[in-house]
């Protein structure tokens, strides 16, 4: 019986992929208190003056909520974070923390949405959107969306920077994505845009570039659940340099149960207990739970660990396999000493050294770990003592709740 079950289950699959497709109408779904995240993975190639520069791999986290639903309209509550390393030969083992961008927006069920012109996120809108109808295989469709991006250190551009399109979409039917078969359809368009003058600045004069998605559509959940892209875009700037970003992006849509963060520290002050780790303390917040490391050593003005803190970390390391699901953030810390710029790159060098002891013990892989480095901005005791000074050199294990 199992035998027959599973020939039957073949069969169907195998009718699906090869069954032709009458006709499907693509429309979002909103669903009040739906909570997923999206994870997206860019390689790109960055050329200046047409000479390639570095390869850098960036990876974008995104929390999304629904907080409301009126009529066929869904109110998003959005997270981005962005993290980026270079790809180089021998350059770059960790992910740093960018920038975190909130942003809240309108989605009707057709995908047009409404944004407020502050927000820098998303990047694409009104990509994709849909005709009203039953859509047949091969179907094309036209639609206006545009770009936003955010210029404010290249350029000194404050607001958030609008680049028009216009995109085309073809239905291309059904094509398997991991092992399932979505309804799946590709969007293309092409830029040229010739922004007025910025006063005083090195201001991007002509900005061309090109974007070609295949986008899988999941009708029950009503939005997409992968995509993946190939993109172009062409900077020509005012000061006569030419900057280049040429690769590929992939994205999937990952479920993200709620992080039940007590009782996660409760579990992880037991083990700390169990393990008898000293010198460490345990904390909620809004980013998911701490692990504050509050007398991890280094050689003097490094970021070298001493070689007794290894043994701390291999019980640290014991602990995160606990949570397999949860990305993490390594974050240094220092006392308030030097100048702002040593102390930052000095705690950004002794998170990278924790992280990257935790990436041998394979507690997490590359891509689901970020570094950041606060310098001393965020002290927990008082710089006037030494005793506070040693506090505040601390390095911090986050289990990040997005």
């Amino acid at each position: 019986m199992r035998k027959y079950v599973h020939f039957f289950s073949f069969f169907c699959f195998i009718f699906i992929l090869t069954i032709p497709v009458i006709g499907e109408e693509f429309f979002y779904k909103h669903r009040v208190g739906d909570r997923y995240r999206i994870l997206s993975t860019v390689i790109q190639d960055v050329f200046v003056n047409r000479q390639l520069s570095h390869r850098a791999e960036i990876i974008n986290r995104i929390a999304v909520e629904i907080s409301d639903v009126r009529e066929d309209s869904g109110f998003y509550k959005t997270v981005f974070q962005t993290a980026e390393r270079a790809i180089n030969a021998g350059v770059g083992v960790n992910f740093q923390w960018s920038r975190d961008y909130d942003s809240e927006f309108i989605r009707d069920r057709l995908g047009y949405m409404t944004i407020g012109r502050e927000y820098y996120m998303p990047v694409v809108r009104d990509v994709p959107v849909f005709p009203d109808k039953s859509l047949s295989l091969g179907e094309r469709w036209q639609a206006d969306g545009y770009e936003v991006h955010d210029f404010r250190d290249s350029f000194g551009i404050i607001e958030p920077y609008h680049i028009p399109f216009t995109a085309n979409y073809v239905f291309l039917g059904n094509h398997e994505w991991r092992g399932r078969v979505y309804p799946t359809f590709s969007v293309s368009y092409r830029i040229f845009n010739e922004p007025q003058p910025v006063a005083g600045k090195v201001w991007p004069e002509r900005i061309q570039g090109a974007s070609d998605q295949i986008v899988f559509w999941d009708l029950d959940l009503g939005q997409p659940v992968a995509y993946e892209e190939y993109f172009r875009i062409i900077l020509e700037l005012s000061d006569g340099m030419t900057i280049e970003y040429r690769g590929r992006a992939e994205a999937e849509i990952i479920e993200a149960p709620v992080m039940d963060m007590v009782t996660i520290a409760e579990e992880i002050i037991e083990d700390i207990r169990r393990l008898d780790i000293s010198g460490v303390s345990v904390r909620v917040d809004e980013s998911g739970v701490t692990i504050s490391l509050e007398d991890i050593l280094f050689m003097a003005d490094s970021a070298i660990l001493r070689e007794s803190e290894k043994d701390k970390l291999d019980k640290i390391a014991q602990i995160l396999l606990n949570y397999p699901e949860r990305d993490i953030l390594v974050s240094g810390h220092t006392a308030l000493a030097g100048t702002e710029a040593g102390r930052r790159q000095l705690s950004l060098e002794r998170a990278e050294s924790v992280a990257g002891y935790l990436l041998n013990l394979n507690v997490r892989r590359a891509d689901r770990m970020v570094i950041q480095g606060f310098g001393a901005e965020r002290p927990i005791a008082d710089n006037n003592t030494q005793e506070g000074m040693a506090r505040n050199r601390r390095v911090e294990i986050t289990i990040l709740e997005n």
